[in-house]
């Protein structure tokens, strides 16, 4: 029998390998790969905007927003704005945490002070922030106060619950292996309680970071003079819908940011380093 000739593979059409090449790309790239899911859903608002089946007025396109946002940031608006949402979120979150913690330390140790607060903490987590804004406009009115107070009490719960999960689940043989080594109450604490209950505390941190973010959008739309959400409130009013949409791009890539650049450094500065957790590469 004759050998048949092996054929010469022919190489892929052009179209093909500029595919296959802005995809090799794009998985190279950690920023457009996180960007790149959102392609598709800017060019179906840029083909929907585009097509005019809803007044431009009521449906701007994307570039319409890129417009506004370089108007308010040339009129240092959104600037302003940002700085006082951020400055808002770092001093009621700071707050939640500080106090979110320990509570939730001494609800996960302590038999006594699981039975004296943990009907109080679920009798308060069920009334939710906004109901506090009617008597928080009476006692502090429209200011500062008010909105850290909604951010504060939004921000606790989350923690309080997960950081009592976390020390409640930890293993009773860590600290009687502790105890037995003489490790006394503090060094018990800090060594084998914090550690095992941090992956718990980093998901309260997370959740309660996100839920105070949307708390103080909120509270700016309904109470506040300044801020994205007063943003995106006052252009509501002024029928200017591109603003609001602005508005809420703005708070995703915030959020993004704030969770990409500090929670998960964070998590991997704690968690991952003190070896109760191995680490993971997200693919």
């Amino acid at each position: 029998m004759e050998a048949v000739a092996a054929r010469p593979s022919l190489p892929p059409p052009w179209h093909l390998r500029a595919i296959g090449s802005a995809v090799r790309w794009l998985d190279g790239s950690p920023g457009l790969k996180s960007f790149g899911p959102f392609v598709p859903i800017l060019l179906l608002w840029a083909g929907v905007a585009q097509a005019g089946i809803f007044p431009r007025i009521f449906f701007p396109g994307p570039w319409d927003v890129v417009l506004s946002f370089a108007n308010l940031i040339t009129k240092g608006i959104l600037p302003e704005y940002l700085e006082d949402s951020l400055l808002r979120l770092a001093l009621g979150a700071g707050a939640g945490v500080a106090t979110g913690i320990p509570l939730g330390l001494l609800v996960g140790l302590s038999r006594i002070g699981h039975r004296c607060l943990w009907p109080v903490i679920v009798f308060f987590q069920a009334v939710g922030d906004i109901a506090w804004l009617p008597i928080l406009l009476i006692w502090f009115g429209f200011g500062l106060a008010t909105m850290t107070f909604v951010i504060v009490y939004t921000v606790l719960f989350p923690v309080v619950f997960n950081t009592a999960l976390g020390v409640r689940s930890i293993p009773l043989e860590f600290t009687r292996a502790a105890q037995s080594l003489g490790a006394r109450p503090w060094r018990i604490l800090l060594e084998v309680v914090v550690p095992g209950a941090l992956p718990n505390i980093i998901t309260g941190l997370r959740n309660g970071l996100g839920y105070g973010w949307r708390a103080l959008i909120a509270a700016e739309m309904i109470v506040g003079t300044s801020g994205v959400g007063f943003l995106m409130f006052d252009a509501r009013r002024a029928g200017q819908v591109t603003e609001v949409l602005l508005g809420m791009i703005v708070l995703g890539i915030l959020w993004y940011v704030v969770d990409g650049w500090i929670l998960v450094p964070l998590e991997q500065a704690t968690v991952e380093r003190w070896g109760v957790v191995a680490r993971r590469d997200v693919p």
